[in-house]
């Protein structure tokens, strides 16, 4: 470590008059009957991951509301914390300009870096504070071991190095760069996926082209493609549907695998673990030992798609990229299915995120406690679904697979480039690794 960087903790930063931190309302202030349809969004504590805010579901305060809990809204460069949740706890995020106005949740805490006296770059604490040891510490000092909270107290007496003000902008904008290719990737899947599964909704649950055909409009495809849909509509026990196709069952669409795994019995190997909480992080697999993983799993081997069955409001159908010699696991709470010849893994893929697939998983659900409902497999593998033309199908996979080949392939990126940040964080950080030797790195990757 340089002679000039000093080793502080965030609450000497407040002492100093440089930071404040503030506990989102107390549940007293903020009751369900607040929430409105549209307003000022609130950030609760599922929506602060991998230092960026989730937008999708936030919920959302009148203006009335969002007056009375002023004291609460969040300025650009703020960071937040989740303070509650075994998954949760110790996740931070910054608040960009895109989110400058929303208010903190009763789940977060707020620590705002002073800007007018900026001798404490926003952005580099919140890089510190993404450092998987960070996070390590923010989990073991937490209060509770059923459900773990911290508190203002356990925040102030986090300790980090701090350097000159220069060159935390400069750790901070090399570590950015890797962050905002990340992100980037991110954006770009979300709209590669949104396309295939646009096509797939087109085709076979809103059956346009063949609607268009029956009131006399062009259905807007190249000749040879609008000759695949019939011409007219025909009833079925799935209600109306294009004329020649059928109904079959889910399990004649995705073959369900078995094949279990106890990793404990090889506890020296590495398996990449697709847990619930890992697709709930991002989609992001986790490298582990055998050793680390106590129950039996089902093996995960290419091509496949999971489907959880637990809690089946919650979506979770994950598009799995397993490549050659990775021995690869899951939950036993994911369904593990392989396309039956003539579908494809694109269309599987799609049909299990389709609209009235998940209104039927949905109305299968089992069991009293909200976090434990299930569906049961043989009654998901029973649904019944549509059944399209083979040469449909083809041409459907000819279209979307090249989508979504690039969603996995923009994944593997990040998750490399994830992995290169989570190894400069702790060099930079601690002084270990100057930054111009980290940004002649980053140039090579990005």
């Amino acid at each position: 470590m340089a002679s000039n960087w000093r080793q502080v903790t965030i609450g000497d930063l407040c002492d100093a008059g440089l930071a404040e931190l503030q506990t989102g309302p107390f549940g007293s202030q903020l009751h369900a009957s607040d929430y409105a349809s549209a307003g000022v969004p609130v950030v609760p504590t599922e929506a602060i991951r991998g230092r960026r805010i989730e937008h999708s579901g936030l919920a959302k305060v009148g203006a009335e509301k969002a007056t009375q809990l002023s004291r609460h809204r969040l300025h650009e460069g703020d960071i937040l914390f989740a303070r509650r949740g075994v998954q949760a706890t110790g996740r931070t995020a910054i608040v960009r300009d895109a989110e400058s106005g929303f208010l903190c949740g009763t789940g977060a805490i707020r620590l705002r870096i002073e800007p007018t006296r900026s001798t404490v770059h926003p952005p580099f604490v919140s890089h510190v504070l993404a450092d998987p040891s960070s996070i390590r510490w923010f989990k073991t000092h937490a209060i509770g071991a059923t459900m773990p909270n911290l508190n203002e107290g356990i925040i102030r007496a986090f300790a980090f190095r701090l350097p000159p003000l220069e060159e935390q902008c400069a750790i901070a904008q090399v570590l950015d760069a890797l962050d905002d290719k990340i992100e980037l990737n991110r954006r770009m899947s979300e709209t590669l996926d949104a396309m295939a599964r646009a096509l797939f909704k087109s085709w076979f649950v809103d059956f346009e082209p063949v609607i268009a055909k029956v009131v006399g409009r062009d259905p807007g495809l190249p000749r040879p493609l609008a000759d695949l849909f019939p011409e007219r509509l025909a009833d079925s026990e799935r209600g109306a549907i294009p004329y020649g196709w059928s109904v079959c069952e889910f399990g004649d669409v995705g073959r369900h695998l078995r094949g279990k795994e106890a990793p404990l019995q090889s506890p020296d190997v590495e398996y990449w673990h697709y847990s619930i909480p890992a697709f709930d992080d991002g989609q992001a697999p986790k490298v582990e030992l055998g050793g680390l993983i106590k129950s039996q799993k089902s093996r995960v081997p290419d091509g496949v798609v999971l489907l959880s069955k637990l809690n089946p409001e919650i979506e979770r159908v994950w598009l799995v990229d397993v490549h050659s010699g990775e021995r690869s696991v899951c939950s036993t709470e994911f369904l593990v299915l392989s396309p039956r010849p003539p579908f494809g893994r694109s269309y599987l893929y799609c049909l299990a995120r389709s609209g009235p697939f998940r209104r039927d998983l949905e109305g299968l659900v089992t069991g009293t406690s909200k976090s434990h409902q299930r569906a049961q497999v043989n009654a998901i593998l029973d649904l019944p679904v549509v059944r399209p033309d083979d040469a449909l199908l083809a041409q459907f996979e000819r279209l979307a697979e090249p989508l979504l080949e690039r969603v996995l392939a923009s994944r593997r990126e990040s998750r490399a480039l994830a992995a290169m940040r989570d190894a400069l964080l702790p060099k930079l950080v601690s002084g270990e690794l100057r930054v111009p030797e980290a940004e002649k790195l980053v140039g090579s990757a990005t």
